[in-house]
């Protein structure tokens, strides 16, 4: 990806997709800075610094919407989401499959809204990170709908074995973004395999059965010598249809 203006950058928050009441995200991760210092013998005037935790944060605002029955607009999923942990993923271009996509739980630690008269009503929100950053890809699409039992695209996350290597672990999130049907049931995993042909998938991680909207982060830990990755997901109910967005990535 070379350089570009930001023009369609998605937000996706638990259940809501934000981008078209997004103007603004902005993700931040941190190393603390610790001095370990010592005297030394050869006089060396320059200070020594370790690095301490990691942190990550999220800032976004855009414009104020309500909706009193589903969780899908602004107002419903940030107050809903205030002072929980909640998966949040950021695509800086695109949502398409295999575009970047950083991703994390965040705890939704304020929700701002209102301005003078006259102007757009606006909303801002902070989110403080409660698992790792992760930078990695989009496994589907949001804007497929799917209504039968299927797998997605595959995607390499890696060069060469192992794919996620001892110390590190595969994250995966999914975003539930509409339901529809009687019944309708969906359970989302993530399999791996050693070629792009899937010819031997072993399942790294399965969520919980989704029947409403919402958003599920998880985590699988390493090694996994499987360098390729792809969603599959099980559909059940009468007339089922689903959105929704998965993200995976190692770190």
């Amino acid at each position: 990806m070379g350089k570009f203006v930001l023009l369609n950058a998605r937000l996706f928050q638990a259940g809501a997709d934000l981008t078209t009441v997004n103007n603004k995200v902005e993700l931040s991760a941190e190393v603390e800075e610790k001095e370990a210092t010592a005297f030394a013998p050869s006089g060396d005037v320059y200070k020594e610094v370790l690095g301490g935790l990691r942190s990550a944060s999220l800032q976004a605002s855009g414009q104020w919407e309500a909706d009193d029955v589903v969780l899908g607009k602004i107002d419903d999923t940030a107050w809903a989401g205030l002072g929980a942990i909640t998966p949040m993923t950021v695509c800086p271009a695109t949502a398409a499959v295999g575009s970047l996509a950083w991703f994390s739980g965040f705890l939704r630690t304020n929700y701002q809204l209102g301005d003078a008269v006259g102007s757009v009503a606006p909303w801002s929100s902070n989110g403080s990170g409660t698992w790792p950053l992760v930078r990695g890809a989009v496994a589907h699409d949001p804007g497929t709908a799917r209504t039968a039992t299927g797998n997605g695209t595959v995607i390499q996350i890696a060069a060469a074995s192992p794919g996620v290597p001892a110390g590190k672990q595969l994250y995966a999130a999914v975003h539930v973004l509409s339901v529809a049907g009687t019944t309708p049931s969906l359970t989302v995993a993530i399999q791996t395999d050693d070629t792009a042909g899937f010819a031997s998938p072993t399942t790294a991680i399965t969520f919980n059965a989704a029947t409403a909207k919402g958003g599920q982060i998880l985590r699988a830990a390493g090694p996994i010598t499987d360098n390729y990755v792809r969603a599959s997901w099980t559909i059940s109910g009468t007339s089922p249809s689903f959105l929704f967005l998965v993200s995976v990535g190692v770190a």
